[in-house]
């Protein structure tokens, strides 16, 4: 069984005991959390979707640790005006492993 489920703007496959990254989620890691933004949910052969989400469907999970992505580098120039600017970015994400996914109605 496995369900999609959306946070932080974007949607995930969750299925029991898989590691997820995603974008950043509060709390310190061994937090549990449960998410009820669960647009899709597939049993088998049986697949409940959501408008825009499945009522009484969860999806259990539990935070490993908190981290960032790999570093994005980037550079701003004008031409022929001697403006130049360096920057970086890097995202801060979540590891969460899922304990469980429950099906809604």
């Amino acid at each position: 069984m496995y369900a999609i489920v959306k946070t932080g703007g974007k949607q995930y496959k969750a299925e029991k005991a898989d590691l997820l990254i995603v974008d950043k989620l509060e709390g310190e890691p061994g937090t549990k959390i449960e998410l009820d933004t669960v647009v899709m949910v597939c049993d088998g052969e049986n697949v409940t979707l959501g408008s825009p989400f499945v009522k009484g469907a969860k999806v259990t999970m539990e935070i490993v640790r908190q981290g960032k992505a790999k570093k994005i580098d980037g550079f701003n120039y004008k031409a022929k005006k001697n403006e130049r600017k360096r920057w970086g970015h890097r995202q801060p994400q979540t590891h969460v492993r899922i304990t469980d996914v429950v099906a809604g109605k």
